[in-house]
């Protein structure tokens, strides 16, 4: 499942979900090219891990509040939500079987 988040539904779609399962937050930009790459990637992998984990797409230069909040510095910006907290991060497109490996052990 993927959904779009905003600075006024962060807390519901992003903390609180997080709570019952593991919410993957993709900050990212229009104009910024490995976040145009990284998209795809993770629209794949909300379909494929569905049931298991929910995929957030918040869009930086609108939501500059929520990104401010958990430090994204540069963007891609992913981050990984368990339980109200960010637990893992990685910033920059990243090949597809990376991430999921990534994923997998953290959803272990």
């Amino acid at each position: 499942m993927e959904i779009n988040v905003t600075d006024v539904n962060f807390e519901k779609e992003v903390i609180e979900k997080s709570k019952t399962m593991p919410v993957l937050v993709d900050f990212w930009a229009s104009w910024c090219g490995p976040c145009m790459m990284l998209g795809p990637v993770l629209e794949k992998i909300a379909k494929d891990y569905e049931g298991k984990l929910v995929v957030a797409k918040a869009e930086t230069d609108h939501n500059s509040n929520a990104a401010g909040k958990y430090g994204v510095m540069s963007i891609p910006s992913v981050k990984l939500f368990k339980d109200g907290e960010v637990v893992d991060e990685f910033v920059g497109a990243q090949p597809e079987a990376m991430i999921r490996q990534w994923l997998d052990q953290k959803l272990a």
